[in-house]
């Protein structure tokens, strides 16, 4: 009787399995600095966006939110609106914008970095400085 026995020996597999991951470290290396642009995009889309707003509420209210209202002042209204009947039924924007990273963008007002407000996200590490995808990016920069 002959043993007939269909299949891959270790040796196929381990050979499929090597090539299957030099691929995906090639794709890896090309795609990366796509993503990196990807986001240092829609840092600077979610800044316009924001700044806009910003700048509708200054436009309603003499003054930009403090640091403390926070970019929430965008979205709902809060009891310490000068003009109340000025506030637009949806709010300025729809929801507050996260980062690439899913942090939310820090909004300081009085500004230190810049002319009218300081509105930032801190990079892909979360913490001030750093280089590449760590960098901060704020509005100053636009």
């Amino acid at each position: 009787m002959k043993n007939n026995q269909k299949g891959f020996t270790l040796i196929e597999l381990m050979a499929v399995i090597v090539i299957l991951g030099i691929l995906a470290t090639v794709v890896a290396i090309n795609v990366s600095p796509f993503l990196q642009r990807a986001n240092l995009e829609k840092i600077r889309a979610d800044i316009a966006q924001t700044g806009k707003a910003l700048e509708l509420y200054k436009f309603n209210e003499m003054s930009y939110p403090t640091t403390s209202q926070g970019l929430d002042a965008l979205v709902m209204p809060h009891t310490e609106l000068k003009r109340p009947f000025l506030y637009p039924e949806g709010g300025y924007i729809n929801s507050v914008p996260t980062d690439p990273w899913g942090r939310e963008y820090i909004y300081e007002f009085p500004p230190e970095k810049s002319k009218d407000y300081d509105l930032y996200s801190l990079g892909a590490d979360g913490i001030e400085g750093g280089t590449g995808e760590n960098t901060d990016i704020g509005n100053w920069l636009q």
